[in-house]
């Protein structure tokens, strides 16, 4: 592999849902990383938490498979869609009402290396579950925070620029 293949490869993620259906590729790094707290996402996952990777939407390709989107209702009252394998119903990506269909939150779980993917904060901790441990020195705020205070600037410029 050339030093420009792992460079690339470095900068994409790929995907699937559990039944290997519907593969996917991020094709850049996440201008932001969610751990979302809230009572909404912990029921929409089953889970304490839901991880998400923001990107842009024109950078998250299919590679297998046909995802289906579903609407659903979504905690702000604008809703979200959620693209799912049609098979195995697992929850790819999805985007919601504040950013439209310019921005993908990737469910990190469903990446192939997850482990790449860490949260660059934790949101709507005022509704965590008591025994998630934050770690220490980890952004966290109660609810929601100010994009300008903790995107860096070179996510800002790129969100920037799909919002035009």
């Amino acid at each position: 592999m050339s030093a420009t293949d792992e460079n690339e490869k470095e900068l994409t993620f790929d995907g699937a849902c559990a039944c290997g259906g519907v593969r996917y590729r991020m094709q850049a790094p996440p201008l932001f990383v969610h751990c979302c707290h809230c009572r909404w996402c912990q029921r929409e996952s089953g889970a304490s938490y839901a991880l998400n990777a923001l990107v842009e939407a024109d950078r998250v390709s299919v590679l297998e498979g046909e995802p289906e989107m579903t609407l659903t209702p979504s905690n702000s009252g604008k809703g979200q869609k959620i693209w799912r394998c049609p098979d195995c119903h697992v929850a790819l990506w999805s985007s919601y009402g504040g950013f439209g269909d310019k921005v993908s939150f990737v469910r990190v779980g469903t990446l192939d290396d997850a482990d790449r993917i860490a949260p660059d904060i934790h949101i709507f901790t005022s509704s965590k579950q008591p025994w998630v441990v934050i770690p220490q020195g980890s952004d966290a705020v109660e609810e929601f925070y100010s994009l300008k205070h903790y995107w860096p600037d070179r996510s800002r410029a790129r969100l920037r620029k799909i919002l035009e």
